[in-house]
């Protein structure tokens, strides 16, 4: 069983205070054939933000995905960890089938969406995180955080694709809300349509508020608040 822990007083309560801020910029992933894995990452749709070489064999390249704000490097003479040994890498989609799709059209293989489920080392497929196993298909409740696909690069580097719709609380404030493409705000749209319908059944009528719903609505399910009814 994996237990997640929270201090549900402080993520009602955001905290107003700011220390240094220190953001994740970059993750190092090794690679054999620099060639190989830019012309890879190249082909997911990432964007190449630098190529650097020097004479003594050093060379990294940098790639971003899109709508992050991390990055990944890669290269010659970058890090001494062996080829492929990156794994676990997360790569969060509102959406994960259009995540998958995008991939098998760029002729890239990526796994069936899976969701985990059984005890420690059970089963022979391949455990994940918290050593849990896989099970065939998405979350049956799609809740979020909990449907996933995988694939690999050249190398054997693990990437999982994680699909996350609503964040838990505390993770995001409801003033910082943003999205960082044209597709996860179409998504967030969607989702609050299906519920804002649901909405004016329980009411019987037409909303004319309906901006002002969707608008709460997105802004919770971001910050992981109580969504509105």
């Amino acid at each position: 069983m994996v237990t997640i822990e929270m201090n549900h007083e402080a993520a009602a309560k955001p905290s107003k205070s700011r220390g240094v801020d220190v953001k994740l910029e970059i993750v190092v992933i090794p690679v054999s054939d620099a060639d190989r894995a830019k012309a890879f990452y190249a082909n997911l749709g990432w964007r190449l933000d630098a190529d650097f070489a020097s004479g003594d064999g050093w060379r990294v390249i940098q790639f971003t995905p899109p709508g992050s704000a991390c990055s990944v490097i890669f290269g010659n003479n970058v890090t001494a960890a062996a080829p492929g040994s990156a794994q676990g890498l997360y790569l969060i989609v509102s959406d994960l089938e259009a995540a998958r799709q995008d991939l098998l059209t760029r002729g890239i293989k990526v796994s069936e969406p899976f969701h985990g489920g059984g005890d420690v080392h059970a089963g022979v497929d391949e455990p994940y995180l918290f050593g849990r196993v896989r099970v065939n298909g998405p979350d049956p409740q799609r809740g979020s955080y909990s449907s996933f696909a995988s694939f690999r690069d050249p190398d054997g580097n693990g990437w999982l694709f994680q699909e996350v719709t609503a964040r838990l609380a505390g993770r995001i404030e409801a003033a910082n809300t943003t999205f960082t493409s044209p597709g996860e705000l179409a998504g967030a749209l969607r989702r609050a349509a299906a519920a804002h319908g649901e909405h004016e059944k329980r009411t019987g009528g037409h909303d004319e508020n309906w901006p002002e719903w969707y608008a709460d609505y997105m802004v919770r399910e971001q910050a992981g608040q109580k969504l509105p009814t």
